[in-house]
């Protein structure tokens, strides 16, 4: 009996952890080399590099534009772009990016995709970079 309450005790923990969890359902979604280069190709995209502009330099994804998450001008750069077509972010690893859509979500931006591993992913594919 023991073993069995102490199993439900895990699994009520393990929910409870999860659903306290952000969830953007639909408006975030992460996505794989393959599935950015879908995307790209149906040219409705707003492509962003949120790296710093010396990582930005030293090569990037044809069509990026460079907006520095947390940037002098972040916000203002973000207001110019379209809240209504979707904004795909990506960084060197994926870690800025996903801080970055947050606070797109709660710019009110309605669809947003965030490059799984960053551009190091995309390098790792052989995709092409520009400089």
């Amino acid at each position: 009996m023991n073993r069995v309450i102490r199993h439900f005790g895990i699994i009520v923990f393990v929910l409870l952890i999860t659903s306290c969890q952000e969830n953007h359902g639909d408006t975030v979604q992460l996505i794989t080399v393959s599935e950015m280069k879908s995307l790209m190709q149906l040219g409705d995209v707003q492509l962003v590099d949120v790296r710093s502009e010396k990582e930005f330099a030293s090569g990037h994804i044809s069509r990026a534009q460079n907006i520095v998450y947390l940037g002098d001008n972040w916000e203002k750069e973000f207001s110019k772009l379209d809240r209504e077509k979707p904004v795909l972010v990506y960084c060197e690893r994926g870690g800025r990016s996903k801080r970055c859509t947050n606070k797109l979500v709660a710019a009110g931006f309605q669809k947003i995709y965030d490059l799984e591993g960053g551009i190091q992913q995309w390098k790792f594919a052989g995709e092409p970079l520009e400089n």
